[in-house]
């Protein structure tokens, strides 16, 4: 009997369930909900599958997209037909050079020792009016004639007009090329006076690094802190010290730089022009430690000694400063420059320090310009300030009136150091080794007392160094040097490197 009431039981639960809200329903409906359900789940994972799989032929380049070419992004991928962009180089570069007809004769020498000639680089030279120049034009950049400023006003009292005239080179390079066959490679437009020196190469370099077709303005303002702060600006880029210009912007200067002109008359240069425009424009300078104005007069050494870690883009006013080699003329210092730049422009003027623990000797090495002995030590904090060899652009000895950190030639008569400057740089036929020699400076030297022995003893030294044309493609870091053994009486000889990862320039007695 309780058997019987177990089975009537279990028809009865056959017959009827609850759901949560007590609401009985029947086993058929059941059978129909749980039906509807899966036919529901099953048409969302047939509507995830073909989804995914549209996704999937939309990243395969290989496999038949089913999304309408109307939304498919344009994807350049190796092998599809396009090659990539070919790396900027001198041919995208038009210079357009500031030069005067009274001084053409005597600065187009300066242009000579870094121009290259029969078409390998672009640009025209803008005077002011013909010059008889019998110099073959293969060997100079273009001669233009700038057009008539004489309608535009000029108030700055005590200034040149000569600024408005210059300050529009951009713009008629512009209007040069507008239309020509030429105007399809050009990239940037480079300016620059004709007391200018560029190391083309390293301007190469660095222009490398921006996007062409992005407006940019590059350049550096002036070593002098007074004109930054009171004629100029921080930031402005100089015009001596050279600048370059995206030519989509150039193109865009072009178009209202006259009218930018006319509210600016009470400004006094050609630069400063070109930044109230550009800054009317929006486009912030892009500082490049290369590019030197060098406002300053006197001996450069101390500047070019230790030259910022970046590539040497240009120096400038050389009619001023002494010729950056002794005992010969500023053309012939220059072409001695270059020479070492022809072998290794990437690493010109580039930095390194070790010492001579025998000797208790500093030594600094400016690679194809200097190498500098000083007695005892000298950490490497202090080596990388420059030495006030110069005076400011008033004239005047005043370290303060200089945009960085500087240091006395010497503290002591006794730190005096001994200069070797470049002869000449070779290259081994053998291997990528530049091997350059250095003489010593004979100048007065004061006695000293120390016990050290007199760096004066040393009369030549050899520097061995690998050519390094990617090196600013990396981290940035100074080279090391490192004394190699030689009997020979009177010589030094230094191989140049990159540092071991751990190695520390810093003076040891052990």
């Amino acid at each position: 009997m309780g058997e019987n009431n177990h089975n009537h039981n279990h028809k009865e639960q056959k017959l009827s369930f609850y759901d949560k809200s007590n609401k009985p329903f029947s086993s058929s409906s059941s059978s129909s909900q749980c039906s509807f359900t899966a036919i529901i789940v099953l048409l969302i994972f047939l509507s995830y599958l073909l989804y995914s799989f549209s996704f999937i032929s939309f990243i395969n380049p290989y496999s038949p997209s089913l999304i309408p070419n109307s939304l498919l992004v344009p994807v350049i991928r190796l092998g599809s037909g396009q090659a990539p962009e070919e790396k900027t180089d001198i041919k995208h570069i038009v210079f357009g050079i500031a030069a005067s007809s009274d001084l053409w004769k005597h600065r187009r020498e300066y242009v000579k020792t870094w121009w290259k000639p029969n078409g390998e680089m672009n640009g025209a030279v803008w005077l002011d009016k013909p010059v008889n120049d019998s110099v073959s034009s293969s060997s100079l950049p273009e001669i233009k004639i700038s057009s008539d400023t004489s309608s535009f006003k000029y108030r700055y009292r005590n200034g040149h007009r000569s600024a408005i005239r210059i300050t529009r080179i951009v713009s008629e390079t512009v209007r040069m090329l507008n239309g020509t066959e030429s105007e399809r490679n050009v990239r940037w437009v480079v300016m620059g006076d004709d007391d200018t020196v560029f190391f083309t190469e390293n301007l190469v370099r660095v222009l490398r690094k921006y996007d062409h077709k992005q407006f940019y303005y590059i350049g550096a303002p002036s070593e002098s802190h007074l004109q930054n702060l009171h004629q100029f600006s921080y930031g402005m880029a100089y015009g001596g010290g050279g600048f370059a210009i995206s030519y989509p912007l150039a193109k865009v200067l072009e178009k209202m730089q006259d009218r930018c002109i006319e509210r600016y008359s009470d400004l006094y240069g050609s630069d400063d022009r070109i930044h109230a425009c550009v800054a009317e424009l929006g486009v912030p300078l892009t500082r490049e430690v290369g590019f030197h104005q060098f406002d300053v007069y006197g001996n450069l050494m101390g500047l070019l000694s230790v030259h910022p870690q970046a590539p040497i883009v240009s120096i400038h006013h050389l009619d001023v400063a002494d010729p950056i080699f002794p005992n010969t003329n500023r053309v012939k210092a220059l072409k001695r420059l270059m020479n070492a730049a022809k072998l290794d422009s990437a690493s010109l003027v580039q930095q390194s320090i070790c010492y001579d623990t025998t000797r208790q000797w500093t030594i600094s090495v400016s690679w194809g310009y200097t190498v500098q002995i000083t007695r005892t030590y000298m950490p490497a904090r202090m080596m990388e300030m420059p030495t006030r060899t110069f005076n400011d652009w008033h004239k005047r000895h005043d370290y303060t009136n200089v945009a960085f950190n500087t240091r006395p030639i010497t503290y002591t008569d006794c730190q005096r150091p001994r200069v070797f400057y470049n002869s000449f740089v070779v290259k081994s036929s053998s291997s990528d080794t530049t091997i350059s020699e250095y003489l010593r400076y004979k100048e007065w030297y004061p006695t000293c007392d120390w016990g050290i022995p007199d760096p004066s003893d040393i009369n030549r030294i050899f520097v061995y160094k690998k050519v390094n044309p990617d090196r600013w493609n990396k981290a940035r870091r100074r080279d090391c040097c490192r004394l190699m053994p030689t009997t020979k009486k009177g010589t030094m000889v230094i191989n140049v490197t990159a540092c071991a990862n751990d190695e520390i320039v810093a003076y040891s007695d052990k």
